[in-house]
């Protein structure tokens, strides 16, 4: 089993992913639901990742198009 990310130590260069308005949204929503009234790090984690996912799909979008 892995660590749990609240008990790793903080990476020495983080990404720089800055959540959008649109995932903060997201994870505000998603708080929401379980019942939290603001997000915790697993809602920012599911947010950043849904993010990257995002961009990584416009990027190839872009690729196809370009054929």
């Amino acid at each position: 089993m892995s660590t749990p990310p609240w008990k790793k130590p903080t990476p020495k260069q983080s990404t720089g992913t800055k959540l959008t308005p649109e995932n903060l949204a997201w994870a505000k929503a998603t708080a929401k639901k379980a019942g939290r009234r603001y997000p915790n790090l697993i809602d920012n984690m599911a947010a950043a990742r849904r993010q990257l996912e995002q961009e990584h799909l416009r990027s190839h979008r872009g690729l196809r198009e370009g054929l």
